[in-house]
């Protein structure tokens, strides 16, 4: 029933910048940009995903909620929203498996540079149904505009989408057996911890559970580890490259702080890490092994 992933939000405090840096990073144009409800919002869509990025804008009770989020946590990933052919179907699915689904809503976005216009119908799960992790579900009625590449060396798609977890048997029962993702991959590793793949279209849903790694006993930390343990949280991207020795040149020559690049986890592929201008995640870019679509 969910055929992929179509976008996840990343939520900070100053639009233009965070739209200039994934520019950088992406060496892709925004697709799409919009005002509205209380926020300002630059979509970056790439081969098999969106990128939306999220400012509160101007009074209102969503733009207080936003800056409420980031006076709490900072800048970050916040959402994720599953792409499905049939709505209605998804939220009778959610609503019989206790997820509390929101009514389904209408939703009519416009383009600030083209006057282009997209609708879509969308549901959003309880958030303490789904561990924590805010989870929307969209049909759209078509597709969005691709993002133009800029300059050689771009990313091309999201390989995937990391969310920690603290209990992975109920993780892999919200992933797996209620939200219907197919687990490809459940394996444990003494330095890694425990590590899940679900497929959702062309990607990944890694969950991760890393036991073990609190060492602070004071009472302020236990607390919050207590807290924690109620929530799965969204913890980082990964993007494909074709060329990543092209895509590390072209980042260091525009001064984004990135690691060298390395041998990836995964036989036959590279990777390498970006240490800044990703609005906080976490964010991971993978060349992969001969052979897989990039």
């Amino acid at each position: 029933m969910i055929t992929g992933l179509d976008h996840v939000v990343v939520l900070t405090g100053d639009i233009n910048a965070a739209s200039a840096a994934y520019q950088t990073l992406f060496a892709r144009a925004p697709a799409w940009q919009n005002s509205g409800d209380g926020a300002d919002r630059v979509l970056f869509t790439l081969d098999n995903t969106t990128l939306e990025l999220m400012a509160p804008s101007g009074e209102g009770a969503n733009a207080d909620r936003l800056r409420s989020v980031l006076a709490a946590q900072g800048e970050g990933l916040a959402s994720i929203c599953y792409r499905t052919s049939d709505i209605a179907k998804m939220h009778r699915r959610l609503d019989r498996l206790t997820l509390k689904p929101d009514v389904i809503a209408d939703v009519e976005s416009r383009d600030a540079i083209s006057g282009a216009v997209l609708s879509w119908k969308r549901t959003r799960a309880a958030t303490e149904a789904t561990r924590g992790v805010r989870m929307f579900f969209l049909e759209r009625d078509k597709e969005r505009p691709l993002s133009v590449r800029t300059t050689p060396g771009s990313i091309t798609a999201l390989d995937h989408v990391v969310v920690s977890t603290s209990d992975p048997e109920r993780a892999a029962a919200l992933y797996g057996a209620r939200l219907g993702l197919d687990m490809a991959l459940d394996r444990s590793h003494p330095d890694w911890g425990r590590l899940m793949f679900f497929r959702c279209g062309d990607l990944v849903v890694e969950v991760t559970h890393r036991p073990g790694k609190e060492t602070d006993t004071s009472q302020d930390k236990l607390r919050d580890k207590f807290q924690d343990n109620l929530q799965d949280k969204l913890r980082g991207l990964c993007w494909r490259v074709t060329d990543i020795d092209a895509t590390h040149a072209r980042l260091v020559q525009a001064g984004v702080d990135v690691s060298e690049v390395r041998t990836g986890r995964k036989p036959g592929t590279r990777v390498m890490t970006v240490r800044n201008g990703t609005c906080g995640v976490p964010t991971l870019l993978v060349q992969p092994s001969a052979g897989k679509d990039a």
